[in-house]
């Protein structure tokens, strides 16, 4: 059968999606991929592909500016030529995603689909967390790259890109030739957004440490936008660099990154090009950026987050802090910690570390897990992600529940609050079911106002828990796909019940 997978997304999450490329290829059939244009380099980059459909998303976006039936006839013309795959696997959950995955298929769609009334569809439980764990960052246990293979049905996997050819390699050669020394570590000086980007000033005092300590110097990677980040690092660092900003297409940056010892970065398309290489990958989470949900997908990369209350912040607050976060991370400190870690091939922390650092290690069941080298794991977040991720994977893939994690410690206000949060939805629940069984007896009956009413409260009081977050937009995406059938409706109710038990249990509730 022939797979045709959908990912209208960014550099970064378009790399995250060579597992389920090559899980799909290990099932049998043909593979091929729907990218943007713009992304046409990084598809090259992917393996177990047998073709790459690139759609022309600015240009379309142009002819929409000058004449709508100059893009609907270029859409047109573009799937005229996309053939008849098997079966289509959207892993975009945008209006866009959707339309495309239902006009390339005609029909169901895997992962993110949409109905014959235009409403969204999802193929599983694993599909609807995805779009919904995206906003939520303190409820976002899993890797995207496990979040990925799950929505395609597959079990977790390795992790690796296509291996740079002779030519790409030649060029890094060639523009590393002048770099001091003989062997080098790379920073990705920049980010996506500038609150996300650790200060220059910290990567300048790593870079002195390391260079001291095991004499590699650094090569700074980055796009020609970034240029003025790597010239203040050159005008603030006593020691010798290379800039390597502006100079690289992706093939020959998958090259200079496999001829260094370590990648420095902050949370970066890069940084996931690295991990899919095998390159050593040390990441800084800052602001908004979390590792459980985006770090890199490779074991024994470490990533560092400040050990702030605050830290992750939810997306669209003003921090109150003057992000206090980008310089909560020593430099120096970090650098002392990769150089002995390079010296002596394991990473190490200790509590008095001034930041969380995390190594990632697959758990039992293949997922991607982050565990604490700096003594972090007994945290209230960390020990409520540990839970998550265990209620969470049994709910989703609709196992019985088992009591493997549960809470330990004493009680806090973090606690106190989750279990009035788990009280007041099962609450809402009941009432949610209980006149849902009425309507189902007496579908005239002139509750139905106050039961839609209901079904809303209970997502805005999901919604609004910093702990269960993720649960409101999850309710509303599942309630809505079953409120055609009353049975199916009751039935979710029923499993969300459930979950919050679960969840109860867990905290040893009474």
């Amino acid at each position: 059968m022939h797979t045709q997978v959908i990912n209208l997304t960014r550099f970064g999450d378009l790399l995250q999606t060579q597992p389920v490329l090559s899980g799909l290829k290990a099932r049998g059939g043909r593979v091929s991929l729907v990218c943007l244009d713009s992304f046409k380099g990084a598809a090259a980059l992917l393996r177990d592909l047998d073709g790459v459909r690139v759609l022309p998303g600015a240009r379309l976006l142009a002819h929409l500016d000058r004449s709508w039936p100059l893009a609907v006839a270029e859409l047109t013309a573009w799937l005229d030529t996309a053939g008849s795959p098997g079966r289509v696997l959207n892993l975009t959950p945008t209006l866009t995603g959707r339309l495309l995955g239902r006009a390339i298929q005609g029909g169901d769609v895997l992962g993110f689909g949409m109905d014959t009334h235009g409403f969204g569809q999802y193929s599983s439980s694993w599909a609807a967390f995805l779009q919904a764990a995206s906003a939520y960052r303190g409820c976002s246990p899993f890797n995207l790259v496990d979040l990925f293979q799950r929505v395609a049905g597959l079990d977790p996997g390795e992790f690796r890109l296509r291996a740079p050819d002779a030519e790409a390699l030649d060029r890094a050669g060639a523009l590393l030739s002048a770099a001091p020394g003989q062997r080098h570590v790379a920073f990705q000086l920049g980010a996506s957004q500038d609150y996300r980007r650790w200060p220059v000033s910290a990567f300048v005092r790593a870079g002195r440490v390391i260079l001291d300590r095991t004499g590699r110097s650094p090569v700074l990677l980055g796009t020609a936008s970034e240029g003025h980040l790597a010239r203040e690092f050159a005008e603030m660092a006593d020691y010798p660099s290379t800039d390597l900003t502006g100079r690289t297409d992706l093939p020959t940056l998958a090259a200079v990154l496999s001829r260094m010892d370590l990648l420095l970065t902050n949370d970066t398309g890069t940084m996931h090009l690295a991990a899919g290489l095998g390159v050593p990958v040390a990441a800084v989470f800052l602001a908004t950026a979390q590792p459980f949900d985006t770090g890199p997908y490779l074991e024994g990369s470490i990533s560092l987050e400040p050990d702030m209350p605050c830290h992750p912040c939810s997306f669209g607050d003003r921090c109150p802090h003057g992000l206090a976060c980008r310089e909560a991370v020593d430099g120096r400190a970090v650098g002392e910690l990769l150089a002995a870690g390079l010296a002596e091939g394991e990473w190490s922390a200790t509590p008095a570390f001034p930041a969380r650092v995390w190594q990632a290690r697959r758990d039992a069941r293949g997922f991607m897990d982050l565990f604490s080298l700096s003594g972090h794991e007994g945290q209230e977040r960390s020990r409520w992600i540990r839970i998550q991720r265990e209620v969470y994977r049994q709910f989703l893939d609709q196992h019985p529940y088992t009591d493997a994690v549960a809470w330990t410690g004493a009680d806090s206000e973090f606690r106190s609050k989750l279990e009035a949060d788990l009280r007041r939805c099962a609450l809402m629940l009941t009432l949610v079911e209980e006149q849902g069984r009425l309507l189902s007896l007496r579908p005239s009956a002139p509750i139905r106002p106050k039961f839609l009413a209901n079904c809303q409260n209970l997502e805005d009081i999901l919604a609004a828990s910093p702990t269960l977050g993720v649960l409101g937009p999850l309710w509303r995406y599942q309630s809505k796909e079953q409120a055609v059938d009353m049975d199916a409706f009751l039935f979710l109710c029923g499993r969300y019940r459930e979950l919050l038990e679960m969840f109860g249990r867990r905290l040893a509730l009474a």
